[in-house]
């Protein structure tokens, strides 16, 4: 059993912030002795994942939704995992944007790099947009899409 203190250094999460979760239902099961929060390993998955659905751009409403379902039992299981696809998909596109933006970031360290040595981008715009280095081409291309 962990205090909310603990869980709180444990999640780099404010005090205030694992109240609210308490006081939205997120731990239906919670502990208390002396009216003091004893949190047990399932409340920290349950932080884990509210903690997961936040990062993935998921309101806390639809967090709550969520929460609900499990309070459901096995019927909502559908809903439950249509939640967790939907932000699966929604990440990998984002993944997508993020690995487009490094390459761009990537080709023009090495844009920069070459014209710093060379005084000028003449020999780079020459290359431009398919006479790349093979490396250098692969990244161009990753940042064109």
């Amino acid at each position: 059993m962990y205090s909310i203190g603990e869980i709180s250094t444990m999640f780099n999460l404010p005090v205030s912030t694992i109240r609210y979760y308490d006081k939205e239902g997120f731990f239906p099961n919670l502990v208390r002795k002396g009216g003091i929060r004893q949190f047990s390993d399932a409340e920290i998955e349950a932080i884990r994942v509210i903690e997961c659905l936040k990062e993935s751009g998921l309101e806390i409403k639809d967090i709550k939704q969520f929460f609900i379902w499990v309070t459901q039992g096995s019927k909502s299981y559908p809903d439950r995992k249509a939640m967790f696809e939907a932000r699966k998909e929604a990440l990998e596109k984002e993944m997508e944007k993020l690995e487009r933006i490094h390459a761009m970031l990537e080709f023009k360290c090495w844009y920069y790099d070459k014209a710093i040595k060379d005084g000028n981008e003449d020999e780079i715009n020459s290359m431009l947009p398919d006479k790349l280095p093979k490396e250098i081409q692969k990244i161009y291309d990753a940042s064109h899409k």
